[in-house]
């Protein structure tokens, strides 16, 4: 899913790819986690309340988990909801992913196909404010649909290019 969505992004006459980002995180069970993406806005900038702007954007991702018992992919495809003001920021979403299964001897997914749920802050800054540094805390389970259902957290950096 998140393949194929990469694949409709990655056609110029399509769509355009707006920003990447590459991210770095530490969870559960001393799991450390890198994630490359693309973003796409879907929702442009608009006024909401008290300077505050209310924008949205698609984030296709990769990423890889690692600690001493496994090493585990993720692929996601996750909207998400952004407040901003002047160069601050809030964000939240929740979003599709598709993981190997195992996290570690203790913790098995019990399907491939799970929720990533995250809220972050960060801070737009250089020329034209094309760069972004977020810290995101982040949730992935199933939402209860299979047991067993271990979920992981995780805790990260963002650093975001804008292309545009």
């Amino acid at each position: 899913m998140a393949g194929a969505g990469a694949l409709f992004f990655l056609n110029a006459s399509a769509h355009a790819i707006e920003s990447m980002s590459a991210e770095i995180g530490y969870g559960d069970e001393r799991t450390m986690m890198v994630r490359f993406g693309i973003e796409d806005r879907w929702r442009a900038r608009e006024n909401a309340l008290h300077g505050w702007r209310l924008a949205g954007y698609w984030e296709f991702s990769f990423s890889i988990w690692d600690n001493a018992a496994e090493s585990t992919a993720d692929a996601a495809a996750t909207p998400v909801f952004r407040w901003e003001r002047d160069s601050i920021y809030l964000e939240g979403a929740v979003g599709f992913h598709l993981v190997t299964s195992q996290i570690s001897a203790q913790r098995t997914f019990s399907s491939a196909f799970q929720f990533g749920s995250h809220v972050g802050a960060g801070r737009r800054f250089g020329p034209a404010r094309r760069y972004d540094l977020g810290l995101r805390l982040q949730h992935i389970s199933n939402g209860g649909l299979r047991e067993p259902n271990p979920g992981i957290n995780f805790l990260s950096v963002r650093f975001q290019y804008d292309l545009e």
